[in-house]
């Protein structure tokens, strides 16, 4: 399997089982209506731990332009792919964004409100404000890059790492995501805004365009700061 084929299918399992474990939770009718924040922070850190279980021997399992470019700004990883990364991510995204919409089917119509729809695909801040918005993605992917690249210094037993990282996800979700939603990851949110907007989604409302440059400027500061800080003290 080429990297790039590694890259669309695991960021397409991420968004499905990451976006799904929100629309189980927030979208009317669903068996896991209402079980709250808990339950999405879990599904998002078993959405990054089962794809990166299996394709991490293959491309690494980025799944996260901002991870891609941070790696590269430290040397860890070639520029001359972090184009095609990107692409595969991007690419991964939409059709996992898709896939939830066609899972979802029929809860669409039974959920009036706009808003909890677009909740589903991407994020958005509980607080509108943009800088502080801004400063909360940069916080919580600092967190992740720091975390991912501190971890690969220990020595563990075969394939536990991968497991971490899926705690590392869940714990940033439960201590740093209540400001946005902890997007830290660019393809993440901008792919599902995308499918989003193009996808005949009953009853939906705008993308909150407005809003779509935070989840992508943020992660990637915060991303090559939490890399540079690694490379600075180890």
């Amino acid at each position: 399997m080429s990297t790039f084929l590694a890259e669309l299918v695991g960021t397409m399992c991420l968004i499905l089982l990451g976006d799904g474990v929100v629309a189980n939770v927030i979208l009317k009718k669903t068996k896991g209506g209402n079980s709250g924040w808990i339950v999405i922070t879990w599904g998002w850190a078993c959405a990054v731990l089962i794809p990166a279980m299996i394709f991490g021997g293959i491309s690494g399992a980025h799944f996260n332009p901002a991870l891609t470019i941070a790696l590269a700004a430290i040397g860890n990883f070639p520029w001359a792919d972090v184009p095609m990364y990107i692409i595969a991510q991007m690419i991964g995204a939409m059709i996992g964004a898709a896939l939830v919409w066609i899972q979802y089917l029929p809860h669409w119509a039974e959920t009036e409100d706009q808003g909890t729809k677009l909740g589903v695909f991407c994020t958005g801040p509980a607080i509108r404000s943009y800088g502080a918005n801004l400063i909360s993605e940069i916080i919580g992917t600092f967190a992740l890059v720091f975390f991912i690249l501190g971890l690969g210094t220990v020595d563990m037993a075969p394939g536990l790492g991968t497991y971490i990282v899926g705690l590392v996800i869940l714990s940033i979700g439960v201590s740093l995501g209540g400001t946005t939603g902890y997007a830290i990851n660019p393809a993440r949110d901008l792919g599902p805004r995308i499918a989003h907007a193009i996808l005949p989604i009953a009853g939906k409302g705008d993308s909150d365009w407005s809003y779509a440059w935070v989840p992508v400027v943020g992660p990637i500061i915060g991303a090559l700061l939490g890399a540079f800080f690694f490379a600075a003290i180890f």
